[in-house]
């Protein structure tokens, strides 16, 4: 396995329950929290991460299809178990997108493509939890 199919990151403890920490020295930071006060609490994080894995997705496979977007959001939520583990169990993606070319045909393949087959963050969650999508395309 090559270098490039590595990644790593490094995580310093700011104190309670914030950790701050970024993939390369002198690269961007973030700061995580498990209370959710001086950031994104780790849970919350996994759930940004894998809308944005999946939002990149989906730009890029649009950029293939030549449509132009203008606007791009992407609300999400997630189910978790009651009991430890408390992972996720389930998750909704809603986007919303507005641009040229837009048709549901398009977004709603490129959605199906980066939550099915390419989506890392994703994948890497436990391949039996249900992923709902929902696609709107707004003027």
């Amino acid at each position: 396995m090559t270098e490039t199919h590595y990644r790593s990151a490094t995580l310093k403890w700011d104190g309670k329950l914030a950790f701050t920490g970024g993939n390369e020295a002198g690269g961007p930071k973030i700061t995580l929290d498990g209370d959710g006060v001086e950031g994104p609490s780790p849970v919350v994080s996994l759930l940004m991460a894998a809308g944005a894995c999946a939002g990149s997705d989906v730009v890029l496979i649009l950029e293939k299809m030549k449509v132009e977007l203008d606007e791009f959001t992407i609300e999400l939520r997630g189910r978790r178990n009651e009991d430890y583990p408390r992972r996720f169990n389930h998750i909704w993606m809603t986007f919303r997108l507005s641009g040229r070319g837009l048709t549901a045909q398009n977004v709603g393949r490129a959605v199906q493509l980066s939550v099915d087959k390419y989506c890392s963050v994703l994948k890497t969650l436990d391949p039996a939890m249900p992923v709902e999508t929902e696609v709107f395309i707004v003027s």
